[in-house]
């Protein structure tokens, strides 16, 4: 809860196996010292102070059975005429014996706003959550309540200007159109709040403590004989504000004296209210933090860069104030000419900005990189893409064929999209292209050549430093080692894309001094100021459209749009809030009803999907070694397989000092012994990002939805002086041995530690992993136990036996790939 445990607090390594945490100076906290081994899981330490949930969780329904009705008339999607008639329905047929009570609807509250243009009054409405009494329901929650904490410089220095017993109350706001329909025709207006103060990953999520919508706010309408003149552009800006300052009506005091709140752990505390985040895409941080937008002198909502210098990624700018602003806008209104002649230099509108009225909210400090408008669907969707598909275009449709062909041919790896072609479709969802990007590189490395297209190799030399660069960015957990070196990635990718512009000199046909390429100065400030970029990504939000959606669709006459859809949202958060209660109340109660023996059996199961390191399934037939020699005759991988198998398991038994029958030196497989053969491996390993539990899902099968799949790993091994190691293989046949009254999980692989070819200079440029396959007759048997991980490997399709490592597709495998190049 919101106690000394919610106050700011960074932790560090200071040796291998050992964090220090430091506490702000308000918190009263002495610095802690913890063990690798108990670092990271306060939720789990904090498990046993979490309440019992009272025993009526339905309230504010009077009974169970009310709730379960009100959640599937709202499922159903049962309009309020549909739920009158059912209830009437049900008190006809159970007078006297149902518990029914629940007749009612909850609402938005309404306010109009009233806003002056040309001798008129043009009214608007808004609706809005107040903001305070969403962030008291949080904290009174008490299956919330222990989840509070928070780190970041931003935090820390907000902490610091509070009172000694101040703890902020932080809110992320996020803000943008969206529509209702596919045609485009009804627009919605959403404003989604979520808590800062609460964990990623509750935070994040669609449940209890995740975003809530708290706002619906007017479009103002096209007008053909007003779009385009400025008065008619403030006009909206002065709505956009008006409104906000109605959805902050409700912490603006707040924010300033505090407010007093007996929390979780009956400790009294004083809140003090703020928005440290703002998600949103560029247009919306153009509205709020009231600047000119793309042409003006100064289009960075953060910073007063030069339009002129956008591309430069190495400056630096005076980062705009709202000390600045309010001068700015003082002397406008004394003097407009003097005053507009200012404000226009500096790229800012004549108007007051809504967060000035709420403490520590400065919009041009909670204003946040966004890593899906700015990368996913900007730098990369409406960019670089559209430049790589030209170079691709102007060599001629069969290299954009290959193109194609060589992503249909790309291996699958779950959580990775798959494309059977790129290069002749346009993409708008932000996760597609992300996967897109993620194979671009290695299935475009052998079309747009030095040799053949040096404009389109030096586009290349940008995407791949492109990719790295959004790969520190993406970091779920930052160093000053990531961060220092995604600052550095930052410098190459500037200097490549100068590189890029320079090299096409007169033909340069795109302009690339726009707002996207440098919010990417402001990627690292951020994440520095206020955590993993994560934190203040508007893709959570974007998810939140779909119910809304659905809501519009499925539910509503199509009239009334605001209150109807506003409506229909409050009954799935109160529906949501009441299930999670409910359920937590139901495993409460089975858990006291359970034995020990239970108990431990279910917590191993709900902890953990499987025990150990790994688990192997889709278990074959068993066979005998002899069908496996002739099932696979024509396979050199299998050549010699009995033979190779019984050096391998004599070995492995004698270095693990496998215990063998009485007078058994010596073990020698029969033609006729069995063994199992599984297709389908999961690994657990401990991401080396946030040592976190992570699992990854292998595939060995001959016919895996019609194709052949032989998934790939990295391994540990000793080489041939007995040091350790690790190297990539490819699982070629996975299965259980039993000897004795031990059955060893097994694997055929093949190796790819054979010496690279003479391509070093083109993997350098691209930043790319080379791997060289053994021949397949030098295939060895291993332990699957010695798996580290699951690895992604692609073939390059020029050169024989040689495969890239996509060191790209999880920020694990990133930071791995970096620290074995170092060895």
């Amino acid at each position: 809860m919101l106690t000394s445990r919610s106050a700011v607090a960074t932790a560090v390594p200071i040796a291998c196996d050992t964090f220090k945490t430091e506490y702000h100076p308000n918190s009263g906290r002495t610095p802690a010292i913890e063990t690798f081994s108990t670092f990271g899981h306060p939720v789990e330490a904090e498990a046993s102070s979490m309440p019992i949930i009272d025993n009526t969780p339905w309230q504010p329904f009077m009974c169970c059975a009310d709730f379960e009705f009100a959640e599937l008339a709202h499922q159903s999607a049962l309009n309020k005429d549909q739920t009158d008639k059912m209830l009437q329905l049900i008190w006809q047929i159970t007078e006297g014996q149902a518990k029914f009570t629940f007749r009612s609807h909850t609402e938005f509250e309404k306010h109009i706003i009233s806003i002056p243009y040309k001798k008129e009054e043009i009214e608007f409405d808004v609706h809005t959550r107040p903001l305070w009494d969403w962030a008291m329901d949080l904290l009174q929650d008490p299956l919330l309540a222990p989840h509070f904490p928070w780190t970041a410089d931003r935090w820390w220095r907000i902490q610091s200007s509070l009172p000694n017993n101040g703890v902020p109350f932080a809110f992320i706001l996020y803000a943008d159109k969206m529509h209702l329909t596919s045609s485009g025709h009804v627009k919605a207006y959403p404003v989604i709040a979520r808590c800062a103060n609460l964990p990623v990953h509750i935070r994040n999520s669609d449940g209890i403590g995740g975003g809530c919508v708290v706002g619906w706010l007017p479009i103002v309408p096209t007008d053909s004989n007003e779009d385009g003149k400025l008065s008619y552009t403030n006009m909206k800006c002065v709505v956009w504000h008006k409104v906000f300052i109605k959805l902050l009506e409700s912490i603006t005091l707040y924010s300033k004296t505090g407010f007093a709140h007996r929390c979780f752990d009956a400790i009294m505390q004083w809140l003090y209210p703020l928005i440290l985040l703002l998600s949103a895409d560029y247009e919306e941080q153009c509205m709020m933090a009231l600047i000119r937008r793309l042409h003006s002198n100064c289009p960075c909502p953060v910073c007063c860069i030069p339009s002129t210098k956008l591309s430069d990624l190495n400056a630096t700018y005076p980062t705009r104030t709202v000390e600045d602003a309010k001068t700015f806008l003082e002397l406008y209104l004394r003097d407009r000419i003097a005053g507009e002649e200012v404000l226009k230099a500096h790229g800012l509108r004549p108007i007051a900005n809504a967060l000035w009225e709420v403490n520590n909210s400065d919009p041009h400090k909670t204003l946040s990189f966004d890593p899906l408008h700015v990368n996913d669907i900007g730098n990369w969707g409406n960019h670089l893409f559209g430049e790589l598909k030209v170079h691709a275009k102007a060599l001629g449709r069969e290299a954009e064929a290959k193109i194609d062909k060589q992503f249909d041919m790309f291996p699958r790896w779950r959580d990775l999209n798959h494309f059977k072609s790129v290069m002749t479709i346009s993409f708008s969802d932000g996760n597609k292209l992300r996967d897109i990007v993620k194979q671009m590189l290695y299935s475009a490395q052998n079309v747009l050549k030095r040799s053949e297209d040096p404009i389109g190799y030096a586009l290349l030399q940008c995407i791949g430093s492109y990719l790295q660069l959004t790969m520190y960015i993406a970091l779920d957990v930052h160093t000053k080692a990531t961060l220092a070196a995604g600052e550095a990635e930052l410098r190459v990718f500037g200097t490549r894309l100068h590189a890029y512009i320079d090299i096409q000199g007169e033909d340069l046909t795109k302009n690339w001094n726009f707002p996207k390429v440098h919010a990417l100065t402001h990627a690292f400030p951020d994440i520095r100021a206020k955590g993993a970029a994560r934190n203040f990504s508007t893709q959570p939000n974007k998810k939140q459209h779909g119910p809304l959606k659905r809501a519009y669709l499925r539910q509503t006459n199509r009239k009334d749009v605001a209150n109807q859809v506003l409506k229909l949202d409050h009954i799935s958060l109160v529906s949501k809030l009441i299930c999670s209660r409910i359920s937590y109340l139901n495993e409460d109660w089975h858990k006291r009803t359970m034995s020990q023996g239970q108990l431990e059996d279910k917590d191993t199961l709900d902890d953990q999907p499987f025990a150990g390191h790994l688990h192997i399934g889709a278990p074959q037939v068993p066979v005998t070694l002899a069908a496996v020699e002739e099932g696979n005759t024509s396979n050199r991988a299998f050549q010699d397989f009995r033979k190779k198998f019984t050096k391998f398991l004599n070995t492995f038994v004698a270095s693990n000092n496998i215990p063998l029958a009485d007078g058994v030196t010596w073990l020698q497989p029969t033609a006729n012994d069995k063994l199992q053969e599984h297709r389908y491996l999961k690994v657990n390993y401990e991401s080396i990002v946030d040592w976190k539990l992570t699992t990854d899902y292998l595939r060995c099968n001959p016919n895996f939805h019609g194709c052949e799949r032989c998934d790939c790993a990295l391994i540990h091994t000793l080489d041939k002086d007995g040091i350790d190691k690790h190297i990539f293989v490819q699982i070629l046949f996975m299965f259980k041995f039993t000897v004795s009254n031990h059955t060893f999980e097994l694997a055929l692989v093949l190796p790819m530690d054979a010496p690279t070819g003479s391509r070093g200079g083109v993997d350098h440029d691209l930043g790319l992993t080379r791997l060289h396959a053994r021949p397949l007759a030098s295939s060895e048997f291993i332990s699957l136990q010695s798996i580290v991980r699951g690895a992604l490997l692609v073939p390059d399709h020029d050169h024989d036996r040689d495969f890239f490592l996509v060191d790209l597709v999880d920020m694990d495998m990133f930071l791995r790939a970096k620290l074995l190049r170092s060895f």
